[in-house]
Parts: structure tokens; sequence; C-alpha cells
């Protein structure tokens, strides 16, 4: 049904509340600084960049130098220089933390591209990707509940459909979707009206054997909001004002709705409808709902004395199958605009809809548990996934079979208000634990910070491993999704490492264990601390090439940052030649690179060289060892001591 019959035959205005959203970022804290911690590898790279040298290396050290202080802005920079200036060195999980930081920023076209290269470049990861569900980012809910799930049951039904009911294991529910016989057409937008039809949901939750209601219950015009007794002999139900083959107005020459009630024959139909005595032609009234005990009955009108538009009411069902005098629940549950669609659960909890209390836009839905005592009502917005910013109503609940169902309009195309039923269940429990260790000696790091990221770089939560290593994670976390663990230990130097994770459909406990690289780098090796790339010399020369120079400014911008720096420069070969002969080159190699830097405006008094020939071999490789050229280039280094 198009929303602008809603709003005529069901009284529904829309009336949007405020939006909100909440975006945290978690800082990680200050690090603790031995003696030579002072050397801020982030201002190098960028001291170096400024200065005209740049490599694949330098960019991926900046991205990582503010990704992992969640700077993610800055590390997308960063990671997009390196993606478009070396895509050829560019490491797989480089196009994944670039896709991370992008969708941090909003910017999710370029997040899915990236995403998708991560995949292309580590085939292992294809059955775990999530890329293709990454259009619908711009309009993910930033706050949702985690306990609930919300499933569009009827996502192929073109008309209207709302207002489910519990009916033994089916489910009654409003249409216009399904032209029954006779039915009429409404002039504003040329869909039958609403009838009332049952159905079975299938074990994947989407409804079969759609019937409409046997008897004499659907009529020319409007029937929803139906609820039974538990003997299903009884059905109470809303229709406009007609009965007897005839439609009634009120003096404002408007259709009215009313609850009637209808028996069960023995072949199974509905008859013997009845009007029930507190309807009105003047005025409204419908959505009826039974307490557990089947001793009240709830509803929605704008009856005289109501505070609002329409408002909540009851009756008390009598011995004598009578009712009582309506009673209103009062400005606790009812405000100035709409209250409607009350549902009580077997719990004695009240559902409703309402647009004057304080929601997401529209309708949403509230609860209620106390509806005898005003003095402790407290009237609670059910939150996201279950409400939206669009109309929610018609909400609802068995709790002991943990499931429910709900109406809403929220998946309209544009331009169009035609209302779903949602299943609402619960989400999976799914617990995330494990052990941090040290990577060489696998012993437990206490102290070590373990952070869980959703798979739109939100952190979920965070733990502190205590001397077992163990992490723990049980909370806020979904089923068939994607996470990052990512585990540090900032204060003694082990690198920061994270692991991706795909959660499984169903109520699980994941086991994710994370070894962390202990620092490898000597207190006084600047070399080490800055991540210099091997330093390369050509074949029986000395002279700095190009692609040394990338690495030389590094310790250049060191020690202009640091004017209390002093660096010893030790050139090594490998075995291969004439030791004497070694031993010169390197000496030369040595005095190039103090030469150079001396030449850049380091003053010489800072610097002092020596070649080392192959005496210092870090392996095997000596003289008549057949080795790889790549073990023999590990002997081929420079280094530079901090003095």
């Amino acid at each position: 049904m198009k929303r602008s019959i809603l709003i005529h035959v069901f009284s529904i205005f829309l009336l949007f509340g405020s939006t909100f959203a909440q975006e945290t970022k978690i800082k990680k804290a200050n690090q603790q600084y031995d003696n030579y911690d002072y050397i801020d590898a982030r201002k190098i790279y960028l001291s170096v960049v400024e200065d005209g040298y740049e490599s694949a290396q330098v960019f991926e050290k900046l991205g990582d130098t503010y990704y992992f202080n969640s700077e993610y802005a800055e590390a997308s920079k960063w990671y997009q220089k390196l993606v478009d200036n070396y895509p050829n060195k560019v490491e797989p999980e480089y196009y994944f933390r670039a896709a991370q930081t992008l969708k941090s920023i909003g910017d999710y076209e370029k997040s899915k591209v990236m995403m998708e290269k991560f995949m292309e470049s580590s085939p292992s990861n294809n059955e775990n990707s999530q890329v293709d569900d990454w259009n619908y980012l711009e309009s993910l809910a930033e706050n949702q509940n985690k306990k609930f799930k919300v499933t569009n049951i009827t996502p192929e039904m073109t008309g209207s459909d709302f207002g489910p009911s519990f009916y033994g294991d089916k489910i009654v529910f409003s249409s216009s979707s399904i032209n029954t016989e006779g039915s009429k057409i409404h002039d504003w937008s040329g869909l039958p009206y609403v009838d009332l039809f049952e159905a079975k949901i299938d074990e994947n939750g989407k409804l079969t054997n759609i019937l409409p209601l046997e008897g004499d219950i659907n009529s020319p015009y409007h029937e929803s909001s139906a609820v039974f007794t538990k003997d299903e002999k009884t059905l109470y139900f809303t229709r406009n004002n007609y009965i007897n083959g005839k439609k009634k107005k009120g003096k404002k020459r408007l259709v009215s709705l009313k609850i009637y009630k209808a028996s069960k024959n023995e072949d199974g139909s509905w008859g013997n409808v009845q009007e029930l005595p507190f309807n009105s032609d003047s005025y409204s009234v419908a959505h009826p709902a039974l307490n557990p005990e089947e001793t009240r009955l709830y509803f929605s009108s704008n009856r005289p004395g109501t505070i609002g538009e329409s408002d909540i009411w009851y009756v008390d069902i009598l011995d004598s199958n009578g009712y009582s005098e309506p009673v209103n629940l009062g400005p606790i549950i009812n405000t100035k605009q709409r209250e409607t669609f009350p549902f009580i659960s077997d719990r004695n909890i009240l559902f409703f809809s309402s647009d004057g209390h304080v929601g997401l836009g529209g309708l949403d839905i509230f609860k209620v548990s106390d509806t005898n005592d005003s003095k402790s009502q407290e009237v609670i917005n059910l939150g996201k996934p279950i409400n939206s910013s669009q109309d929610d109503f018609g909400f609802i609940v068995k709790e002991n079979e943990r499931k429910g169902y709900l109406s809403s309009n929220r998946d309209g195309n544009s331009g169009s208000s035609s209302d779903n039923i949602y299943a609402v269940s619960e989400a999976c429990s799914l617990v995330i634990y494990g052990a941090i260790t040290d990577a060489n000696t696998g012993e437990p790091l206490d102290g070590a910070l373990v952070h869980l990221i959703d798979k739109d770089n939100n952190v979920v939560s965070i733990n502190v491993t205590e001397a077992n290593g163990n992490y723990r994670f049980e909370e806020n976390i979904d089923c068939d999704n994607q996470y990052v663990v990512r585990a540090s230990n900032d204060e003694k130097e082990y690198e920061p490492l994270e692991q991706l994770v795909m959660t499984p459909k169903s109520s699980s406990m994941l086991q994710v264990d994370i070894a962390l690289n202990p620092p490898d780098c000597p207190v006084n090796d600047l070399g080490c601390r800055l991540d210099l790339q091997p330093i390369y010399f050509d074949f029986d020369k000395h002279d700095i090439r190009p692609d040394a120079e990338v690495e030389l400014a590094k310790i250049l911008q060191a020690m202009k940052q640091y004017p209390q720096l002093n660096i010893h420069i030790a050139s090594h070969t490998d075995s291969r030649g004439n030791d004497a002969y070694n031993m010169q080159l390197s000496e030369k190699r040595a005095k190039s690179t103090l030469e150079w830097l001396v030449n850049q405006g380091v003053d010489r008094s800072r610097l002092s060289s020596k070649g080392y020939g192959e005496s210092q071999l870090i392996n095997n490789c000596s003289n008549g060892v057949n080795c790889s050229e790549d073990a023999h280039q590990l002997n081929r280094r420079s280094m530079f001591i901090i003095k």
C-alpha cells in the first residue's frame, strides 16, 4: 500500500525525529621510551619525502605510523601514494590497510576497489571476502544493537505488507500485494485494498502457502491488525467501518476504523463477525492486542479523551463477554503525537509504536514493562536495527522462542513507501579468544594490547593481556562477518601484527593466537631503527647510487633533527674476492658514505667510518662455501651505529 493511503486511512502522519550517530576512535597510549627512542621514525620519513626522496618502503612505513595510531585520514594519503607510485611493489596487506582507511573516511567506492585488489593479490582470502557487501555502507546504521538482526521476509512482494500476528505455527498479516477475488482498487494508488492473509514461515524464513483468511473477514475495503485467542477460536481485527455489505462515513465524510470480533466455524472458516461496542462512526478504534491472560484488550484510538493524534487505550473483557469503559494509558505512554499498534508479549511487556517519543525518525517501536503502575513506567526505544529512520511498527515477539516480527518501510525505493515485514532474531553468540606470545620463544606476553576491529575499521573492543598472555572478546560480535584482531606491545617494542577473521554463520568460539615478533634492533643501530633498505654499490665501485641516496636521506634527516646524534658508519663485504681487496673496498664505501653526509651539511666531527671487509660475516658464507646470491647479499651491508 502506498504511504499516502496509510496516512489517510490509518491516521499515520509522518513526523520525523532527529537522527543520531556517534563515531568513536581509540587512540593508542603514549609510548614509553628507552634511551634511544627519541628517534621518531615518522618525522624522519616526512622529512625524507619533503627533501624529494621517496620509495615504496618509505610510503609503507609512513602509512603504518598513522594506521597503527588510528589516524586513518593521514594513513590513507600515504597508502594511496604507495599504490599510485609503486603499483608493482604493493604487498597484499597494504591493499587491505588502504581499504580500511578509505572506509573510515567515508570513501566507500575507493575502499571497495582496494579490497578487490587485496582479494586478487591474496587468493586465500577470497572465500572470506565481504567486498560485495560494501555497497550498503553509506546507509549502514552506526549504533546497532548487536543483540538483534532484522531480515526482510517480503522482499519480492510489490504492495504493502504489514501488521503481522501469531496464529499457531503461522503468521497472519495485511497485504495489498495479493489481489483477491472481488478486491476493490484504491483510487489513490491503483493497488488493492489490504486484506488479511495467513502464511507459514519456511526454514529459510520466507513466507509460504499464503492464503486469505477464510470466511467473512475480508471485505471490499481494508482489514488489518488481527489478534487471536490462544485456543484460536476467536479473532479480533481492524476493518473500515463496513458491515453487512455497507460502508459508513462519519460527520467529516471519512470512513473510520473499527475493531471487530469473529468466531471460528467448524469448517475452520471465520464467521459471526460483530462490531465491538466501544467503536464509533465519529472516531477510529484500531489495532487490537490481548494480554497473556486474555482479560484485557488494548487498542489505538483517537476517541474523545485522547492526548494526541492517537493514543493507546484498553478495555477489560468481562465475564459476560462484555467490556469495561475504555481506559487511556496516560501521559507517560501517550504523547501529543501518535501512539499506535500495541502488542502485549507473554512476559506482559507492552510494545507500541510512536512518533511522539524521542526516536530515530518516523514511527519507532518502544516498550514498557509495567502497564499497571504509572509511577514505575519507563518508555524505552528499542533502537537500531529494530528501528530505522523510517516508519517501524506492528512489532510482535515470542520471548521464549526468541523470535519476532515487525513492519517497516525502511527498504522502500526512492519515491516509494511500501511496507515490508521483517523477521527479528537474536544475533548469534560468538567468542573470539586466544593468546599473544613471543614469536621466538613462545612465551606468553603480559601487557599486550589486543584490539577487535570490525569491517568498518571501528574498534569494537580492547583487551590487555595478563601474565598468561590470554585475551577474550565475547560481546558485540556478529556472525558471518569480517573482523581484524590486532595485537601490539609498544612498551616492549614488539611489532604490531593483525589477523583477518571471518566469523561463522552460527554461534561458535574462535581461537585466534598471535605471535608477535620481538624487537630485533640493537638500541644503538640507527639503520635498523629506521628500517634502512640495503645500500647497494655497483661492482667494484664505491660511489653512492640514487637508490642508496633514498636510504641515506633518512640518516641525514635524523642527524638534522637530533643535533646530539653522532654515528659511526661500518661497511662490510661478502667473502668473495681477495680478503685484502675486500677490506680496501669496504673502507672506500664507508668513506664515500661519510662524504655524502658531509656534502649534505653534516658536521664531519659527528661522523666516523671504517671498512671491515669480510671480517664480520653474519652467516656461514665464508671463503669456499657455496652460498646463494641472497645469502651473500646479507653480508654486503652498512651499519650506522649511534655513538
